[in-house]
C-alpha cells in the first residue's frame, strides 16, 4: 500500500513537505520559537473575546494524522485582541503530541517544548462565506494555541480521549452529544502571544493568526499515553498502522514577522 501522502515519518515528514506542497517553504510558516526577548508588549488592545456552543453532537475524527473534533458547523465566536472587529466561527480543534513527555508542542517557548499542544481553528465569518475560502486568505483563519504540561488530568479533554479507543485508525469517526465547552479548554489566563504564520500542517498555507496562550493546561499522562495509541493507517494495512507517536512540525524561523506579546509575562 501506498504510503500517505505526508505525516510525520522519515519517509513523508516535515523535511519531506516543501516538495509536494511548496507553500511550505514560505516566509511566514508556523509554528516558531517563541523568543520572549523579542515579543512587543503591544499596550492596549480590544480584549479577546469568545463564545462556544456546547450542548452539540461533536465529531471525533482520526485523519491519519492525529485526533480531531469537528463543530459540525456550530454557532460560536472569536473576536477582539489582534483580531480586531472580524468574528471569527470555530471550524475544529485537535492536538499534537510527542513520544515522550517533554516534547510534542508545536511552537516552543525560549527553546523549551512542552508536552503537547491543542489548536483551535476558527474562520473569518465576516470576510470569508466559508472555511474553505477563508483558509487561503492571509487574514482566513485564527488559531488558538494551548500548551499542555503533564500534571493532572484534564476532564473536559477527558471527554474526547476516552473516545479515542473508537477511533483507532485512519478514517474512523465517532459522534458523541456529551455537553462539552471548548472554553474549558483554554487557560483561565487571557495571556498570549500573537504572530502571523500558518497552518502547521500541508498544505501549510499562511492564512493563520497564531494566538498562542503563555499558560500551559495540565492534562495527565495517561490522556497523552491513550492519545499515542492512536494509529495513522487504515485498518486493512495491518502492521503498516504504525502507532501515532509523535506528529508535530519542528520550529521554522521567525523572520522579520512582528511578535506581540498581550496581558503581562
Amino acid at each position: 500500500m501506498a504510503s500517505q501522502e505526508w505525516g510525520y515519518t522519515i519517509e513523508n515528514g516535515p523535511a519531506t513537505w516543501v516538495e509536494k506542497f511548496p507553500e511550505a517553504r514560505g516566509a511566514r510558516q508556523s509554528p516558531v520559537d517563541i523568543d520572549t526577548s523579542r515579543a512587543s508588549s503591544s499596550g492596549s488592545a480590544p480584549p479577546l473575546v469568545w463564545r462556544y456552543s456546547v450542548n452539540h453532537p461533536r465529531s471525533v475524527v482520526n485523519p491519519g494524522y492525529c485526533w480531531r473534533v469537528d463543530e459540525n458547523g456550530y454557532d460560536s465566536e472569536l473576536r477582539g485582541g489582534p483580531l480586531g472587529s472580524d468574528v471569527y466561527k470555530l471550524q475544529q480543534w485537535h492536538c499534537h503530541w510527542g513520544a515522550v513527555n517533554g516534547e510534542g508542542s508545536e511552537h516552543t517557548v525560549d527553546g523549551r517544548a512542552f508536552s503537547g499542544e491543542l489548536h483551535l481553528v476558527h474562520w473569518n465569518t465576516s470576510k470569508y462565506n466559508s472555511f474553505a475560502e477563508a483558509a487561503g486568505q492571509t487574514d482566513g483563519l485564527a488559531v488558538l494555541g494551548v500548551l499542555l504540561m503533564v500534571g493532572s488530568k484534564h476532564h473536559e479533554l477527558d471527554k474526547v480521549v476516552k473516545l479515542l479507543p473508537y477511533i483507532q485508525h485512519k478514517g474512523d469517526k465517532v459522534t458523541f452529544s456529551e455537553p462539552l465547552n471548548p472554553a474549558n479548554l483554554l487557560p483561565p489566563r487571557v495571556a498570549y502571544w500573537t504572530y502571523p504564520g500558518s497552518l502547521t500542517t500541508p498544505p501549510c498555507t499562511e492564512s493563520v493568526t497564531w494566538i498562542l496562550f503563555k499558560e500551559p493546561i495540565q492534562v495527565s499522562a495517561e490522556q497523552l499515553a491513550l492519545m499515542r495509541k492512536l494509529r495513522c493507517g487504515e485498518a486493512s494495512c495491518g502492521v503498516e498502522a504504525m502507532e501515532l507517536l509523535h506528529n508535530y512540525r519542528p520550529t521554522l524561523p521567525l523572520g522579520n514577522r512582528e511578535l506581540r506579546d498581550y496581558g503581562g509575562n
